[in-house]
């Protein structure tokens, strides 16, 4: 029920309904008015037409006609004539209380200048009732005179009982109410079909405005009418239309943030003004699950650091950039403000992890420091014996071939170093080309281990070769590059064994793998520099003695080119036990 009076056709039903209502009361009340005046006025006038037939006979009869007066009374209607002398000649009364009436006729003012004026009264009297005893009932009373020319004068009374106009009223009064709810019932309807055939077009539009709300931005309300309701059902129209161009506008703002935000390396993270977080992409979570451990509280996820420059930036108003350092790793941080309007509303962080470059510019300043000392030996020791031998310094021709001799060496060492480094920048940028073709392991291995076979011997090297795979066994590599790598390695084994040790090479399978295993019994590296050995120019003898005659950079090398083959290359390594080298290559 509250929903139809809270409804549009509710209250416009009801607005019409207390409309008709205050009118046909209005109606109602003055027409009930009018019709008992009405009803009392053809009253009064039958009584003055009765009364004006009786004058006319009693003057014209000597002895008045009984029956014809009679039949001209209407129901309840009595007649008494009196004479000049105010004496009763003739009385009609049919029912209870004859004396009374007269009494209260003679007793009323209506008597008293009845038989001196010429023209008729009438009042309304209370008279005892025709029909019940102790009964009093209202009744219309003309005086009418016999003879308007003399005076005194003989009068006609005549009166009649108000019932039968009260019984006319109540008759009338009932066609009135059933007029009024017939009006009512047919107003009901008629202002029901007229609200729905208003409201329709409204509903619609309801009903459009909630599939809106949900997203339905494809909906349509009828405006084919032209009236104010059809331009608002067109102005609704335009109005989904122009809704559902801004938000694919916004969804696709939206979708390119986003994917700006999840394509960028940087970690982004906005902040609410109270420095939570509203919004991270995909690095800035990660940072956020790696801080998180080490963080005061899970409310603050971020380092203390990181919240004490976006306090600051927010009291000062102002972009900051810093860096700071957190577990071993730099990070810069870049902050601004957001603002809506002229108010700040919250900070934009850019948060990118400095690490890698850290490490670089420290590989670079190492690079340049190493570079220089592997330089430096060779070029003073080639521009002091160059000098010696210009200057006559030297006696004998033989101490002479001696420093031709080392010059050469340094020379040929000096163009090694070039190369290499060459070599590794090349693989590292990407520039040096692997040739891969299949290769049988085992021939090519055995082959690679043959050729130092001489050196070992000179040495008193014990070196051996052994394989556990099939002969046929093939590896999709390049063998050029492959030969460089077991070269340098087993070089180093052999330079790093003293006489009398052992160097074996294996070749084993691994499941998917063929591990090449180069194992000697040489001096051994020591635990905590074995994560180093394949940085550029390690070398386990701190004092860089030239004795061994190494740059620096083959295993360096040897690493890269084997990550180009999508392989492994570990190191075991214990002091005085020796050193071991596992190659993982992947099988055809």
């Amino acid at each position: 029920m509250n929903r139809i009076w809270n409804s549009v056709v509710g209250k416009l039903w009801g607005t019409i309904m207390l409309l008709v209502l205050f009118v046909l009361f209005i109606v109602t009340v003055l027409m009930l008015e009018f019709l008992e005046d009405f009803h009392t006025q053809q009253a009064e006038d039958k009584l003055r037409q009765e009364a004006s037939l009786i004058t006319n006979i009693v003057n014209q009869q000597q002895q008045p006609d009984l029956a014809l007066i009679q039949e001209i009374l209407a129901d309840e209607t009595n007649v008494m004539i009196f004479s000049s002398e105010e004496e009763i000649t003739f009385r009609i009364h049919e029912g209870l209380g004859s004396v009374e009436t007269e009494e209260k006729i003679k007793s009323s003012s209506l008597y008293e200048g009845a038989f001196v004026t010429d023209t008729s009264e009438i009042r309304t009297m209370l008279l005892p009732s025709l029909t019940e005893d102790n009964r009093m009932e209202n009744y219309l009373v003309l005086a009418y005179p016999l003879d308007d020319q003399a005076s005194p004068h003989g009068t006609v009374f005549i009166y009649q009982s108000l019932k039968e106009v009260n019984n006319t009223s109540n008759q009338t009064t009932k066609i009135v109410f059933l007029s009024g709810f017939l009006a009512m019932v047919l107003t009901t309807l008629l202002s029901f079909f007229l609200s729905t055939r208003i409201t329709s077009p409204l509903r619609k539009m309801r009903e459009g405005a909630h599939e809106l709300a949900k997203g339905n931005f494809q909906t349509r309300v009828p405006s084919s009418q032209k009236d104010e309701i059809g331009e608002l059902g067109a102005a609704f129209n335009r109005m989904g239309m122009q809704i559902k161009h801004h938000v694919e506008v916004i969804n696709q703002e939206k979708e390119q943030l986003s994917n700006i935000l999840s394509s960028m390396t940087d970690a982004v993270i906005t902040f609410n003004k109270d420095a939570s977080i509203l919004l991270s992409n995909p690095p800035a979570d990660e940072l956020i699950r790696r801080w998180s451990p080490m963080s005061a509280s899970s409310d603050e996820p971020l380092p203390a650091a990181l919240y004490h420059m976006l306090e600051h930036m927010l009291e000062n108003e102002e972009e900051l950039e810093e860096e700071f350092e957190l577990d071993a790793h730099y990070y810069s941080v870049s902050l601004s403000l957001l603002y809506s309007k002229d108010v700040v509303r919250g900070a934009v962080a850019v948060i990118r992890d400095m690490t890698e470059q850290h490490r670089l510019e420290k590989l670079r300043s190492d690079f340049i420091a190493n570079v220089s000392h592997e330089l430096r030996t060779p070029i003073a020791m080639l521009q002091g014996y160059s000098e010696a031998i210009l200057d006559g310094v030297v006696e004998t021709e033989e101490d002479k071939n001696e420093m031709i001799r080392v010059i050469s060496d340094e020379s040929n060492r000096m163009g090694r170093l070039v190369t290499e480094l060459l070599d590794l920048a090349r693989l590292e940028s990407g520039y040096l080309r692997i040739y891969q073709s299949p290769v049988q392991v085992a021939a090519s291995v055995e082959r690679m281990t043959t050729k130092f076979s001489q050196r070992a011997r000179e040495k008193n090297i014990k070196l051996t070769y052994t394989s556990t795979i099939p002969f046929e066994t093939k590896l999709f590599v390049d063998e050029d590059r492959i030969e460089q790598v077991l070269t340098n390695l087993i070089d180093n084994a052999l330079r790093h064994t003293a006489e009398g040790g052992k160097v074996n090479v294996h070749v084993t399978d691994a499941s998917e793998y063929v591990k090449i295993t180069i194992e000697d019994t040489g001096y051994g590296i020591p635990k905590e520099d074995l994560p180093y050995v394949f940085e550029r120019f390690y070398k386990a003898d701190k004092a860089r003695t030239r004795g061994k005659g190494g740059t620096g950079l083959g295993l360096a090398i040897a690493k890269n080119i084997i990550d180009r083959h999508e392989g492994e290359i570990r190191v075991f390594s214990e002091v005085g036990m020796g050193t071991t080298f596992e190659i993982l290559l992947r099988k055809m």
